[in-house]
């Protein structure tokens, strides 16, 4: 199949070289065999302007509206919050005001109903409209662990606000143990009102506390400029896995401890509060402080909420009598309250301290009814969903008493945009529907929950209906595309599920250029189009039975992207646009003679936007290391950025491609093997893993970075697994890379639009992985305990009291915070023979003994097992070895291994 025929003119004669000269190899039987990547004589590719493509500049707008969410559940009591448990996508869980937590248990299939979770109500004292049962966050690890947090008023002398942990009842998911309640902290609150109470888990795995400042009016309290008094008018944020390296946290008659004193949470290291002797100009004592504090000034932070992809924390902070906020919370902020309320003057009328800064707010809005007015703020949330795309990446938060619905989006500090789309007064809370990032709403005045829809377009051009429709082709049987459109190849393609892709694109206006760059993104200008196809073998490895899937289309214009994609009919005759939410299709695929189903994502519009983003350039693949290859136009073969540089595409050509980056595929063993593995990085991960990218991590995939954080590189959240980092040489098992571009899950990555496990990237970073040299006893201790000078990381500690020390846990490779993970062996019955396996360790200084005994009480008589082979315990960490022995015909064996040092 030829489409390039109308873009190229044949050659007749091998070409020159950058200047002109020529440079042929050889002939052979009348061919010409020239150096890939020098010019043909003549011009390969001739750009022509493209006036067929009927795509609009932008996408079309929506409007939004609410509906119920679940219409067969009539109400709930004053919701004041929607949860989801992490990874969960069939159940949500309301928090009612009085003390309940409802849950529906099964999202997917109607008619829904509600259930009692867990009921709180002897125990919650909800007189004032401020007061009751707040906040709810279930732990990161809740799947294995079953605990969760709640924030309520408490009845009682001086109607505590407390923070306590529960156990989900391990017999039934939807119940939780009432009698399992540790309290973490409960302080006492002298008025009812300004008591925040919200709780969300961040992507660091420490939980985030929302408090206001006790109350009252004007801070009479005075608890809002105060790091040494109590826990009010800021942001908690507090371990409670009290982590290896993390500290206990100031004595205060608020918090709970257990017998030896300790408290039953621990405050992170790194909190902007520790070791601070001095605030606002003045000395504060160290032992007063509350460490606990992530940021201090705010006067009622009401409801909060993480970006699931960039991890940035927002919060609505009600205020007094003339500002609403939305605040963009970073570490030690000081939010101004009561020195400011939102830029204004606040209440506090005393002189600012020399050298005291205040975070400003994110946007403020007056109060009134008007369009960008209200009087109480509720707070939002930062939609990633997948069905609408005019929300994506925008925080949606609402006014209770206005009702007015608002999108905003900002880079850093400066909003970009302010939008009303909808209105409903009494939106009390904000989540999100876990199957599909619906935005959801608690209705406190009517106790509805509702969702967040799209309507028919409110303005613009419609998108094509119809692959014909787009004007990108001129013959759909043949995918010939029409002149001004030029197809090209890449270096390192992103995985789509074992797809085979074909590429064209476009820049219609003759006067318009790419600017180009060596290493980063390349500039394009606004009508610039990508077209990407798709077509799936049905039986794997033969060409005749590909069947076409879909045609994707990326269209720039002057602040972004957009992008649509069309499905192939059943008689591959046309291709038809996909819905905004996208749809997924469901083929039986042969493989090696066996039948699998393979599901197919046809992406939504929202989907496009989280790979194709402003950081990544747009465009993916479309780079300078990607298209730094020969590709074929028509019967002649050049260069690519040669090919588009000569032919006018680019501002500033490059002369030469000689000194350019150039990435490689993972089967491409003629690179090297590190290279391999930051070209598939690079191609698959970079659009998100780059400073200011939108995933949360700290690690840089680009090709281009010197410094990308790999190895031994830390995770957002260890506290699930402590022992892993991005990359640990020599340990595949403890390479969190490895593990979630191998994951099945809902942890996977990349996270989009695949299905299908890359079984050749994974080997190739197995292989990677296992081929740099082992950590040393001193990065190990650092990665477990934050620093080899830790008291609990000396050699012959013993920090989770297993009998193991660290310097042996370390040869053994397991886990030293962890007393579940032990080196043990594993004794089967195979056959007249008993197998006994164990994980091998790089254990050297320590010698192993294998023992067997016929008994074991009362006096087991342990004797040494002589080895054929005589270290078989020995080897590198994360191998298993195993030893075979004849089964006793006598009686029962049983065995232990001994291990001493030498």
């Amino acid at each position: 199949m030829n489409a390039d025929n109308n873009l190229v003119k044949s050659k007749k004669a091998c070409g020159a070289d950058w200047n002109g000269k020529m440079k042929c190899l050889r002939i052979l039987g009348g061919v010409f065999w020239c150096l890939a990547g020098c010019w043909l004589n003549g011009q390969s590719v001739e750009r022509v302007s493209n006036t067929t493509l009927s795509l609009p500049e932008r996408p079309p707008a929506l409007g939004f509206r609410w509906e119920p969410a679940f219409p067969e559940i009539r109400s709930f009591s004053q919701p004041v919050a929607l949860v989801a448990p992490p990874g969960e996508k069939g159940r949500l869980f309301v928090v009612e005001r009085a003390g309940r937590i409802r849950v529906i248990p099964d999202l997917e299939n109607p008619p829904r109903r509600r259930e009692t979770f867990l009921s709180l109500t002897r125990n919650t004292e909800s007189g004032s409209g401020e007061q009751g049962l707040l906040g709810l966050a279930f732990h990161p690890d809740y799947r294995r662990n079953g605990t969760f947090f709640v924030f309520y008023t408490a009845r009682g002398a001086g109607e505590p606000n407390r923070l306590s942990r529960f156990q989900a009842d391990p017999e039934n998911p939807n119940r939780a143990l009432p009698d399992s309640e540790v309290i973490l902290f409960s302080q006492r609150d002298d008025a009812g009102n300004h008591n925040g109470g919200d709780l969300h888990f961040g992507p660091d795995g420490y939980l985030y506390v929302s408090l206001g400042d006790e109350g009252n009016a004007n801070d009479s309290l005075r608890n809002s400029q105060r790091i040494d008094r109590d826990f009010f008018a800021g942001i908690l944020r507090i371990d409670v896995d009290k982590r290896a390296g993390n500290l206990e946290p100031n004595p205060h008659p608020a918090i709970e401890t257990v017998e030896n004193g300790a408290a039953h949470y621990s405050v992170p290291a790194d909190n902007p509060y520790v070791g601070v002797e001095e605030f606002n100009g003045r000395r504060v004592r160290l032992a007063a402080v509350r460490t606990e504090f992530w940021a201090v000034g705010l006067r009622n932070p009401w409801r909060m909420a993480f970006d699931s992809a960039t991890g940035a924390l927002y919060t609505g902070d009600v205020g007094q009598g003339r500002r609403e906020e939305v605040n963009w919370i970073v570490k030690g902020g000081n939010y101004g309250w009561n020195y400011r309320e939102g830029t204004l003057a606040g209440p506090n009328r005393g002189v600012v301290p020399v050298g005291v800064r205040f975070e400003p707010p994110l946007l403020e809005y007056s109060h009134g009814n008007g369009g960008r007015q209200g009087k109480s703020i509720t707070g939002g949330v930062v939609y990633r969903g997948s069905r609408w795309s005019p929300l994506f990446g925008a925080y949606v938060f609402a006014d209770y008493v206005s009702g007015n619905v608002w999108l905003m989006r900002h880079e850093r500090d400066r909003v970009l945009a302010w939008e009303n789309i909808a209105r409903e007064t009494g939106i009390s809370a904000f989540g999100t529907d876990p199957r599909n990032g619906d935005v959801l709403a608690a209705d406190f005045n009517s106790n509805r929950l509702l969702r967040l829809v799209g309507e028919e377009a409110v303005e613009g051009i419609p998108l094509p209906e119809t692959l014909s429709a787009t004007g990108a082709f001129a013959d759909l049987s043949s995918l010939t595309p029409n002149p001004g459109i030029l197809p090209y190849s890449l270096n390192t393609p992103f995985w789509s599920d074992g797809a085979v892709k074909n590429r064209w694109f476009s820049v219609p206006d003759l006067s318009k250029q790419i600017r180009f760059s060596t290493d980063g993104n390349w500039e394009f200008p606004s009508g610039t189009v990508w077209i990407k196809h798709f077509e799936l073998e049905r039986k794997s490895g033969d060409a005749a039975s590909r069947r076409r899937l879909e045609t994707r289309f990326i269209v720039q214009h002057d602040s972004g992207v957009y992008g649509m994609t069309y499905r192939w009919d059943d008689a591959q005759r046309e291709a038809f646009l996909v819905p905004e939410e996208g749809m997924d299709e469901a083929f039986m695929i042969e493989e090696n003679g066996v039948l699998r189903e393979q599901v197919w994502r046809y992406p939504s519009r929202s989907e496009c936007l989280s790979c194709h983003t402003k950081l990544g350039g747009g465009a993916l693949g479309f780079s300078t290391a990607q298209l730094n290859r020969a590709h074929w136009y028509g019967d002649a073969r050049e260069n690519q950025i040669l090919a588009l540089a000569q032919a006018g595409y680019f501002a500033e050509p490059p002369d030469s491609v000689a000194g350019l980056p150039r990435s490689a595929s993972a089967g491409d063993e003629s690179q090297s093997l590190p290279h391999r593995v930051r070209s598939y990085l690079d191609a698959n991960c970079s659009q998100c893993h780059q400073p200011g990218g939108t995933a949360i991590g700290l690690w840089d995939a680009r090709l281009e970075a010197a410094e990308p954080g790999l190895v031994h590189g830390a995770l957002a959240n260890n506290s699930i697994y402590p022992a892993r980092r991005l990359v640990v040489p020599g340990e595949p098992q403890s390479s969190e890379l490895l593990r979630r571009i191998s994951s099945s899950g809902s942890d996977r990555m990349p996270p989009l639009a695949s299905n299908v496990l890359d079984r050749e990237a994974i080997e190739l970073l197995r292989r990677w992985i296992e081929s740099l040299p082992p950590e040393t006893f001193e990065v190990w201790r650092e990665r477990y305990f934050g620093s080899s000078q830790e008291p609990a990381a000396a050699a012959d500690g013993d920090f989770d009291q297993d009998r193991f020390s660290n310097r042996l846990e370390f040869q053994l490779g397991t886990n030293p915070l962890d007393s579940g993970d032990a080196w043990r062996l594993h004794v089967q019955r195979l056959g007249n023979q008993i197998s006994i396996r164990f994980p091998r360790a790089e254990a050297g200084g320590w010698r192993f003994e294998l023992q067997e005994a016929s008994v074991l009480h009362p006096n087991p008589d342990w004797r040494t097992v002589e080895l054929d082979e005589p270290s078989p315990f020995l080897g590198r960490r994360g191998t298993e070895g195993e030893i075979r022995r004849p089964l006793s015909i006598s009686g029962a064996s049983f065995f232990r291994a001994v291990i001493r040092e030498e």
